[in-house]
């Protein structure tokens, strides 16, 4: 028989002003924090999360950025706040180990300040903007080519066509890049373009295990 991975659960942290849902499978082992780009939610880690979850090696949380799948919206989207927020999230899973982040898109920025100002094992980025976010959702989609996903994983890769978030994260962009403030000691990838998790979840899932 294979193994069967732990059951995905549904969580929330905060308060209803900063409310963050999440998915987590395992509760043991590293944390690794899935966090999606601009327009998606969370939903599009769970290919890859039910493959990394196998054995328990690792705890997985994919994470709703704030007004994406039912993470609240907020007033402010200042790129520093979030960044506590995820940590506070994090330490509150009483996992006592430094966290594998992961960040597609646009939230390779967030992944890039989370390990600039807490203990972190690692970053893997892929996806990432290449200069200043797009003006428009169209324009948004026309970069990200979700043609590349195989049709079984489009289901994954849903976009919410709301151009108020982009306007609402623009403010990401205004600051100095925040890799630049990454440790030396924390080890750092760039993985594939082209949504390489919802490509192939299982190699993707084998490069996150190498990071643990």
């Amino acid at each position: 028989m294979h193994p069967q991975p732990p059951r995905r659960t549904t969580h929330a942290y905060g308060t209803p002003r900063n409310r963050l849902v999440y998915d987590r499978w395992g509760a043991f082992g590293r944390p690794v924090v899935l966090l999606h780009g601009l327009l998606y939610d969370r939903t599009m880690w769970w290919p890859v999360a039910a493959d990394l979850a196998l054995g328990n090696s690792c705890s997985v949380i994919a994470v709703d950025l704030p007004g994406h799948g039912q993470s609240a919206t907020r007033g402010d989207y200042d790129l520093d706040a979030l960044t506590q927020d995820l940590a506070v999230l994090i330490a509150g899973l009483d996992l006592h180990r430094a966290p594998v982040v992961v960040g597609h898109g646009e939230s390779a920025l967030l992944a890039d300040a989370f390990a600039g100002a807490y203990a972190t094992r690692a970053v893997l980025t892929f996806d990432e903007p290449v200069a200043e976010l797009a003006e428009t959702v169209e324009q948004h989609l026309a970069a990200a080519d979700l043609g590349t996903i195989p049709a079984p994983y489009r289901q994954f890769a849903v976009v919410r066509e709301d151009p108020t978030l982009l306007r609402a994260y623009r403010c990401w962009f205004s600051k100095p890049n925040p890799s630049r403030a990454r440790p030396h000691q924390v080890s750092a990838a760039r993985a594939r373009s082209g949504f390489p998790h919802l490509r192939s979840p299982a190699s993707f899932a084998a490069t996150l295990r190498d990071l643990l």
